[in-house]
């Protein structure tokens, strides 16, 4: 269906989840895709929450390929709430969940590629909580900020857009009852369904520059 060859996509937490199904969909269309995530992966290892290990992998992107097409940012923060979430608890957290999406954002300016796209990885969670999520909360709630502020920032050089996920099963579950009929599609969610939504916004283009896209909820 889709066609990448050639393209650069970068993908924060690509290494489980989300992140891995996202990275497999652009690999399978000929898409070259670099990972960043703490877990093993084929590209490179390391701490989003380290602003030299951000330099460090953006140096090596660019090193390896010389532009970038796609930059996805996928990681998901630490969860935690305000009972026992420490300081450096909620800090590292917006450190990954916020502050890296900006700083490779900045990084890789001079480098995109022409049409490229930035896709931030926000939550249904940036407009409803549940209790004891505050650290994931502001940092979806941070992200879903920051790409507005970035689309008006890029405009006319890289569209920024992001998607807030509702309930998305990593393991494919599938749900009956309330926890199924509750959601707006019949369904919980799962991994295949947003990683779809950010290839076809991609390639047909039909984003407009700050454009949230819900699912599930």
């Amino acid at each position: 269906m889709f066609d990448f060859s050639g393209k650069v996509v970068v993908v924060t937490g690509g290494a489980r989840g989300i992140g891995k199904c996202i990275c497999e969909k652009f690999r399978e269309a000929g898409a070259v895709v670099c990972v960043i995530d703490l877990l093993e992966n084929d590209y490179f290892v390391g701490d989003l929450a380290d602003k030299a290990t951000l330099e460090e992998f953006a140096k090596k992107v660019i090193a390896d390929y010389g532009y970038v097409d796609y930059l996805i940012n996928n990681a998901a923060p630490k969860f935690c709430g305000i009972t026992n979430g420490s300081y450096e608890d909620f800090e590292y957290a917006l450190k990954v969940g916020v502050t890296a999406p900006f700083y490779l954002s900045k990084l890789f300016v001079p480098y995109f590629a022409k049409g490229a796209s930035i896709v931030n990885i926000s939550s249904s969670r940036d407009r409803m909580s549940q209790p004891e999520s505050e650290s994931y909360t502001s940092a979806k709630g941070g992200i879903a900020a920051l790409t507005h502020a970035l689309a008006v920032s890029l405009a006319g050089k890289v569209r920024v857009n992001s998607i807030s996920p509702g309930w998305i099963d990593n393991n494919y579950t599938v749900y009956e009852g309330p926890d199924a009929t509750q959601q707006p599609a019949g369904r919980v969610g799962n991994p295949s369904d947003i990683a779809n939504m950010v290839l076809y916004g991609w390639k047909r283009s039909i984003w407009n520059d700050s454009f949230c896209l819900l699912w599930s909820r």
